[in-house]
């Protein structure tokens, strides 16, 4: 029970801005349990951001959605757009793999880099502006966050690392398959009051196989920049499943 309550200590230090002002021992075990409360985390965001969009109820809806954003960027410090911007730049160089790798160790933020941060909030807030206009149901905001946050845990266990070294590595080092499964219990339960979330999780897994598949073509393997990437493409991901479906199957049902 100790080590569970410090690997969500680890995990609330490593995936938020809250403070919190406890040393947490770095073992094996505690990393183990912190990446299997990463959705516990996700879930944690979420119910803040679902807390003020009750709150901005009355609020014009592109107003509110550009709050949501906003607290949800502050509340993890931006830590994985920077994964995304520095994916976009490597790729975007078309440059051999062993350059890639070199331009995504170089702290510089290139073109492509903030072109993929610019589209990514873009189509972020533009997807929960449609979303809150439509009066969708609060418990996907709890869901995104948990969700796009397991997306990542199950790429770090299951995709090779790159290299013998690096943040990922050592963290990849005291997980199994085990891990990703016992992540998932909390939307599990969930999934009890909202079945539907058993669909959104088969659409995770969905961009995880595929996610993997990009990573290990492209570079061979991933690192700790392809976790925080795959978290916030899978909340992409998942917002514009969300989307479709409020879209296409219940503001417009085929046929009507």
């Amino acid at each position: 029970m100790r080590n569970a309550l410090f690997g969500l200590v680890l995990a609330l230090q490593f995936l938020t801005r809250i403070p919190i002002p406890i040393v947490a021992p770095w073992t094996p075990e505690t990393r183990r349990w912190a990446v299997r409360a990463y959705p516990l985390v996700g879930l944690l965001i979420g119910g803040v951001i679902g807390l003020l969009a009750i709150y901005m109820q009355n609020v014009p809806a592109p107003i509110t959605a550009l709050a949501i954003l906003s607290v949800w960027v502050a509340l993890s410090g931006g830590l994985h757009l920077d994964g995304v911007m520095d994916i976009a730049d490597a790729l975007g160089s078309n440059q051999p793999l062993a350059r890639r790798w070199e331009i995504m160790k170089d702290p510089q933020i290139g073109s492509f880099g903030m072109l993929a941060l610019v589209f990514l909030l873009a189509w972020k807030a533009v997807l929960l502006w449609a979303l809150l206009a439509y009066h969708a149901p609060w418990w996907w905001l709890l869901i995104v966050p948990a969700l796009g946050r397991w997306t990542g845990v199950a790429l770090l266990v299951l995709t090779p690392c790159a290299r013998p070294k690096g943040l990922a590595w050592s963290w990849k080092q005291s997980l199994s398959g085990q891990d990703v499964a016992f992540a998932l219990l909390p939307l599990a339960v969930f999934a009890l009051w909202a079945p539907s979330v058993v669909v959104m999780v088969l659409i995770a897994t969905v961009f995880v196989v595929l996610m993997r598949w990009f990573m290990l073509r492209l570079f061979n393997g991933i690192n700790g920049d392809m976790v925080g990437a795959t978290i916030e493409g899978g909340e992409l991901w998942l917002l514009i499943l969300l989307w479709s479906w409020w879209q296409f199957a219940t503001v417009s049902p085929l046929g009507i």
